[in-house]
């Protein structure tokens, strides 16, 4: 998202954050700063952020059912958590296409993968520019659709709170939760990136 967007919640986690099973600890995985892991904890969930940046996970060591990872995703290095599944996996603005099956395999029966991130298209706005942060057309419902179920899958250009061509999926491993609210119950899938 935009920059001056950095510190804001993403409306797609805030709509999609009511699938995770209360309680249950969640990955945010090249968290940045932490403003979605601030804001999971705040909903009551243990939250592990995972960054390759310590200045980065500085600000959030003090937060309170937040623990801090500090680990480089790529550079060829192995999967930081082997064998850990969390309750929610949450990613916004990365890609690193070979992590894709470790994300996925991330998600505990019953739990939910949150993804936003670029498309392909948003080098009119602004960075990333560059083909290899973009998402291709349907990519993440292609990567994510044959591992996990999906419950919503956005893309397309989004003005708010900035202008950028995004690709979003909201998937879940096996069952709904128990005691499903309505008002989070799966969407519709949108070609057009209106949502959210």
């Amino acid at each position: 998202m935009p920059e001056h967007a950095a510190s804001q919640v993403s409306l797609w986690v805030a709509r999609w954050a009511p699938l995770v099973p209360a309680g249950g600890a969640v990955l945010d995985l090249a968290c940045g700063t932490g403003r979605h892991a601030r804001f999971l904890a705040a909903r009551g969930h243990p939250v592990l952020a995972v960054d390759r940046s310590a200045d980065a996970l500085a600000g959030l060591r003090p937060v309170p059912g937040v623990e801090v990872l500090e680990a480089d995703l790529e550079a060829g290095r192995p999967w930081p958590l082997p064998g850990r599944r969390f309750a929610g996996v949450l990613v916004t603005n990365y890609l690193h296409r070979p992590l894709f099956q470790a994300i996925a395999d991330a998600v505990d029966a019953g739990g939910v993968l949150i993804y936003e991130t670029f498309m392909a298209g948003n080098e009119r706005f602004g960075r990333p520019s560059n083909p290899e942060f973009l998402l291709n057309p349907g990519e993440l419902l292609q990567g994510f659709g044959v591992l996990l179920d999906v419950v919503a899958f956005e893309q397309g250009r989004v003005d708010r709170p900035g202008s950028a061509v995004v690709q979003r999926l909201c998937a879940r491993r096996g069952a709904a939760p128990a005691g499903l609210d309505d008002s989070v119950a799966p969407g519709r899938v949108s070609g057009d990136g209106s949502g959210g």
